[in-house]
């Protein structure tokens, strides 16, 4: 359950929690509302059902009049006189005794009893459907629709999430705006995983569940998810994450209940593919791998491009293997890389995880100008030394922060959250994809639902492409990325690439 007063009504739009070894949980909204969403609207009709079930019946469950009293088995007469007995046998007395047995007036009595017994069965039938309607989300619910987010703030992950979520609220505002989905707003609540520690994320899956999200979402690395995505998808709920790269985030990782889980981040093999045809189309035939090791998604990167370009006829003349967050192995990487005659180097990891500035001034101020290809972790100039300048480097990502990208909603939307990576279109676009699974879903939440919804999208647009998912990949293949070159630590826009095949690996 939440803290005390967690779900206090006149409390503002937002709700934080202080930081005692505890998630951080937030609730951004117009208004608050009652715990648990479309709970209470449930409660409400179960609680009516059994309200008008019990004023309608005994406790042998014979239909009374209203003026019987139920502590006596008395009714009162029109002379005031009280008979016993049981409600039925009662009531048939008096009948006996006013000599009404037969005749319009007998009719009328009965047809009136009859009449109440069939009212408060036709109530408690519709309080009944009602409850059965809203009991699984559906389109029968009156309050919002609650995404919670478990996010990193200040972790590895905070360069991915923080800029994702932020986006992503003002794409709820903008959707709010226009009036919701099928006219139930959205609302976000957050909890703040302080660097993804297993005990606290899964805590804050926990609490933003008992608080009702509808859906829940998670960091943008599969590992460090699992925590949050086991503890929705046990509960039956949706889990979807902005960015997570890998076909882990789904029955490949989780198993059969893997099947409610789903990323709007690009899937390895599709986003190596592409790194390998855009390499091809340069010229480039010979290529050098060196894989950062540390998580899956780089792995997988790295094993796609090398996949992909063994079916276009290239060569791999060099494979090296590196440890970033830490890891002192780069610089002999480097040392390798430098003797060895290559196109391009083939490389997925981020400035975050800190090998990236140095793989790159270890080639430059040797002297190696060989041009160096990064997925889109690589993204972002917030990383570049400044000497010696970064050159002749590139990347494919989801969209330009640097003023340039194709689509103006892009840039302006990039330029409102100070974004430093594309990643943070992911954010939005996931919120657009929820957005599309419940309308389609005709109002439904249902974990189950909604998952088999999204396993049909087929170029689905959204605000940073059309994404497209499957039974057996629940994660992006199809968007078209943007490629940008970084020469004298200037970034640009030169170009977008689709892959045409998603690469086994």
């Amino acid at each position: 359950m939440w803290p005390t007063g967690a779900t206090r009504r006149g409390a503002g739009p937002t709700e934080s929690f202080p930081a005692t070894g505890s998630p951080i949980c937030r609730r951004s909204s117009a208004r608050s509302i009652a715990q648990g969403g479309t709970a209470s609207t449930t409660s409400r009709s179960s609680a009516t059902t059994a309200l008008l079930a019990t004023r309608g019946r005994t406790r042998s469950g014979t239909s009374r009049p209203p003026s019987w009293h139920a502590a006596g088995g008395r009714r009162s007469t029109g002379s005031g006189r009280r008979e016993s007995g049981s409600p039925l046998t009662g009531y048939r007395e008096v009948l006996s005794n006013r000599g009404i047995t037969t005749g319009r007036r007998s009719m009328r009595r009965r047809g009136k009893w009859v009449a109440v017994v069939v009212g408060v069965a036709a109530l408690a039938a519709i309080g009944t459907a009602v409850a059965a309607t809203t009991s699984d989300g559906s389109a029968g619910a009156k309050g919002p629709i609650v995404i919670g987010w478990a996010f990193d703030s200040t972790g590895t992950m905070a360069p991915f999430d923080n800029p994702a979520l932020a986006a992503a609220k003002i794409r709820v505002g903008q959707w709010n705006a226009k009036g919701g989905v099928l006219k139930r707003k959205l609302e976000l609540r957050t909890c703040d995983t302080q660097g993804n520690k297993p005990d606290i994320a899964k805590s804050c899956a926990q609490r933003l569940l008992d608080d009702g999200a509808n859906v829940i979402m998670t960091t943008c690395d599969v590992e460090l998810a699992a925590p949050v995505v086991q503890e929705a998808i046990n509960h039956g709920t949706l889990a979807v994450a902005s960015c997570i790269g890998t076909d882990q985030m789904g029955p490949k990782r989780f198993g059969s209940k893997g099947r409610l889980a789903f990323t709007f981040g690009n899937v390895a093999q599709d986003e190596g593919s592409a790194m390998a045809q855009y390499a091809w189309s340069k010229g480039w035939r010979k290529a050098a791998l060196a894989t950062d090791s540390v998580i899956i998604y780089f792995r997988n990167v790295v094993q796609a491009f090398d996949a992909r370009w063994k079916q276009l006829g290239g060569k791999v003349v060099a494979r090296e293997t590196y440890q970033s967050l830490g890891g002192n192995n780069v610089q002999n990487v480097v040392s390798r890389l430098n003797g060895v005659k290559a196109d391009v180097i083939v490389t997925s990891t981020a400035g975050a995880f800190g090998a990236l500035s140095t793989l790159i001034s270890g080639l430059r101020s040797a002297g190696n100008n060989t041009p160096v290809i990064n997925s889109w972790a690589g993204d972002g100039n917030y990383w570049l030394p400044k000497d010696p300048k970064v050159t002749n480097y590139w990347f494919v990502t989801y969209a330009s922060v640097f003023g340039d990208d194709p689509s103006k909603q892009v840039n302006a939307l990039a330029k409102q959250i100070h974004a430093a990576t594309g990643g943070f279109i992911t954010g939005p676009a996931a919120i657009d994809g929820i957005v599309t699974a419940i309308t389609r879903a005709h109002g439904s939440t249902n974990g189950l639902t909604l998952a088999k919804v999204m396993e049909k999208f087929k170029k689905v647009p959204t605000i940073s492409g059309n994404v497209s998912f499957s039974r057996n990949l629940h994660s992006v293949f199809g968007r078209r990325y943007r490629v940008i070159k970084i020469q004298n630590n200037i970034p640009k826009l030169v170009g977008t690439v689709v892959a045409k095949v998603v690469a086994k690996i």
